[in-house]
């Protein structure tokens, strides 16, 4: 166990967590031991808490924005300088193949850079609003705030939430999951490299359960919470922290659909939306799940997107021929399986089935070969529900109105993809989408400068561009008569 990397928790500005490390991290390639790591629960989630009060209380990170900006703009540096090891980090323990790693590590130095310019430019507002008297509102941070952490992305999607919550004046405590316990303790490195974050504004441990991040939620210490996952999770979160009234920032589940109209360009959309299966092998949550296409165009469509999706290669990132990584285990492939099962035996019908992966040479790892399926009932279980593996859905539709009906016809809101070289249709059909995020021609067109988040059962809150800030402060208004 000793020559494996060891992760512990990292409160208060150093390593936390037992001296025996027993938890083993696992590649999903192959399911070999990577490393060992210190599980987590509610005392090691209220240790990191109290280190995050003290900072926040006793130092003056506060109430310096100028020395924020600076300590961002140094962790962007510092993120930069060991980017080759992060992605490293993430295709040996989350799976991903290194283009889809560095686009996750990409993503990471701009977020802390845009949010060092936020740290200065908050500014609030004077009004004289009656003779004699002076109002003015300003905005404070909260305190201490919750960032609980999916796997999927674990690097970028703690930074996209910690990146404001550090320039709006706020201590954190960031729960990372405990398949990506290697990537918190490259996480944790970075930050002890980084001398003018005051120790315990950061503070991250690792937990493969939940006591810890209930905790958070829970904590009359933590009158924020910024979390990322499921749908499902997000509503008990939501429930849990009614109770107090809590803050609750939360992008949850998605069913993104390509709404492709006859104009599109389809050689641009066949290939986007194969990548936009298998890229992270369909365990994002703005995956390509739906393909909702003009029934003039529909078979030639289908016939070239189950070409390209029959040839996609699985394989492990260490082989440069691999055009899909592996799920995050065998249970997952297991859940996907029966999703696909359940939704034939309900209707669905098979364009191309994949499935677990049989290559001899691939039998240690979670490979899933991505899946085709034409479906007529938008009820099914397929067509409503989040899958989080490479499976998409044929629908078709024969006007605008209905292909916007369709896209609409889910309780996710997170993101959409409108297809079509006319020059008003994408506009017109973009402002109808209930969704966060509409890429025009392109699919997750990101951008860290702009408001992200979804409707409906999509999320509540907004990370990313100057919104980003709301969530992590107060307004105060002080009214001064001084006549």
């Amino acid at each position: 166990m000793d020559h494996h990397p060891q992760a512990r928790h990292w409160i208060g500005g150093k390593p936390a967590g037992p001296g025996v490390l027993d938890r083993p991290s696992t590649n999903p390639a192959t399911g070999e031991t990577i490393g060992w790591y210190a599980d987590g629960d509610a005392a090691v989630a209220q240790a990191a808490i109290d280190a995050a009060v003290a900072a926040f209380t006793g130092s003056g990170w506060r109430d310096d924005a100028m020395h924020r900006a600076a300590a961002l703009h140094h962790l962007a540096d510092a993120y930069e300088a060991r980017a080759g090891e992060l992605i490293d980090t993430l295709c040996l323990e989350n799976g991903k193949l290194a283009g889809e790693a560095g686009y996750e590590v990409h993503f990471i130095p701009r977020a802390l850079r845009f949010a060092a310019g936020l740290a200065v430019q908050d500014f609030g507002r004077v009004s004289e609003t009656k003779p004699g008297q002076q109002s003015m509102s300003i905005r404070q941070p909260v305190g201490v705030a919750g960032v609980i952490t999916p796997w999927n992305s674990p690097a970028y999607l703690s930074i996209r939430s910690l990146a404001p919550a550090l320039a709006a004046g706020c201590a954190a405590v960031v729960k990372m999951p405990a398949q990506a316990a290697q990537t918190a303790r490259l996480m944790s490195d970075i930050l002890a490299g980084v001398g003018d974050l005051p120790d315990g504004v950061v503070n991250i441990f690792i937990e493969s359960g939940s006591d810890g991040a209930r905790h958070l939620v829970q904590s009359p210490q933590v009158p924020v919470v910024s979390y990322t996952g499921s749908t499902a999770t997000g509503r008990l979160i939501l429930a849990d922290a009614a109770r107090s009234l809590k803050r609750i920032s939360a992008e949850l589940g998605g069913k993104t659909p390509h709404l492709v109209f006859p104009d599109a360009d389809l050689d641009a959309a066949v290939e986007t939306m194969v990548a936009s299966c298998t890229v992270f092998a369909g365990q994002f949550c703005m995956t390509g799940s739906r393909v909702l296409l003009h029934r003039e165009i529909a078979d030639r469509v289908i016939d070239r997107l189950a070409e390209r999706l029959r040839a996609v290669r699985p394989g492990p990132a260490a082989d440069e021929a691999s055009e899909i990584g592996p799920l995050i285990d065998k249970a997952s492939v297991a859940r996907v399986d029966a999703m696909v099962e359940t939704a034939i035996a309900g209707g669905a019908r098979a364009i191309v089935r994949g499935g677990p992966a049989t290559d001899p040479a691939l039998a240690g790892g979670a490979f899933y070969h991505p899946t085709l399926l034409e479906v007529g009932d938008t009820a099914l279980p397929i067509v409503q529900e989040e899958v989080f593996g490479p499976v998409q859905v044929v629908q078709r539709f024969d006007t605008e109105d209905e292909a916007v009906e369709l896209a609409n016809a889910t309780e996710y809101g997170l993101s959409a993809c409108v297809w079509s070289r006319d020059a008003d249709r994408p506009m017109r059909v973009a402002r109808r989408l209930e969704a966060g995020l509409i890429s025009i021609n392109s699919w997750a067109n990101l951008a860290v400068e702009m408001e992200e988040g979804g409707w409906k059962s999509s999320g509540l809150g907004r990370l990313g561009g100057v919104a980003s800030l709301d969530d992590f402060t107060e307004y105060k208004q002080i009214t001064q008569n001084y006549r």
